[in-house]
């Protein structure tokens, strides 16, 4: 079964160029999985009583095009699969241009793989309840074509860049909000993809706290730039790669 949730670009999502920031394209993501499990039974709203809530591990987009300010978006999501411990949810993005208050078709701009996890909020623990009865019916089985790519330590990065976590930083799960740590990575180092295909693979390995200090590590790589970001205990709690192509 596929969902779907649109969003018109505010002034506030967008950059220097006009264009929808990565950061809050994840946020449009991670908002349209939030309503869709809400809607199937299993979200925000049915899990936290339970003392559970959600926390994305693993993202990957591809995206042909960026959008701009005051285009329309559209997600459509699904799960493709709830196996062992994780959840894969796919998504594939569209923008509808407005001319003359004359809407557009929609065009396919991009896609997305995302892999989650139920964490027991009390016991910081990753926890498996994919066999309840909430979960029936809910995966679609359809599989998008985006290969995983495996992250490295960087050997010799070109710089570091410390975040201090703050109030702003904080989501309702009492952690580093998932946005944040590409945001910190994007501040850090900014790569030229403006009117190129772009990807993001971003791991999200270790919880962030309030308070923590977060280094963030970036290799600028002839295709595009690598980042892994350390805790103040030295470590690794986030790592991403954005690739480039003209």
């Amino acid at each position: 079964m596929k969902y779907l949730y649109e969003f018109e670009i505010k002034t506030q999502d967008v950059d220097g160029q006009k264009k929808l920031r990565l950061f809050n394209l994840e946020n449009y993501l991670l908002e349209t999985a939030g309503k869709v499990a809400d809607q199937l039974g299993f979200g925000i709203v049915q899990l936290h009583p339970m003392g559970l809530t959600w926390i994305l591990t693993r993202l990957s987009i591809e995206m042909y095009e960026l959008p701009t300010y005051g285009e329309q978006l559209r997600y459509e999501t699904w799960i493709e699969s709830n196996v062992h411990m994780l959840s894969t949810r796919n998504f594939r993005i569209y923008k509808q241009s407005a001319v003359s208050h004359q809407p557009s078709e929609w065009k396919l701009i991009g896609q997305c793989k995302s892999v989650w996890a139920i964490l027991d909020m009390e016991k910081r623990e990753i926890v498996n309840i994919f066999n309840s009865p909430m979960f029936e019916n809910s995966v679609d089985g359809e599989t998008i074509d985006m290969q995983r790519i495996r992250m490295t330590t960087l050997p010799e990065p070109t710089g570091v860049v410390p975040h201090k976590i703050v109030y702003s930083d904080i989501d309702y799960n009492g952690h580093c909000n998932s946005c944040k740590y590409l945001q910190a990575m994007i501040d850090a180092y900014l790569p030229d993809y403006y009117g190129k295909k772009v990807r993001l693979d971003i791991n999200y390995s270790k919880e962030v706290l309030l308070g923590d200090e977060l280094q963030t590590y970036y290799l600028v790589t002839e295709d595009g730039v690598q980042y892994q970001q350390k805790n103040s205990a030295g470590e690794t709690s986030c790592s991403a790669k954005i690739t480039v192509e003209s």
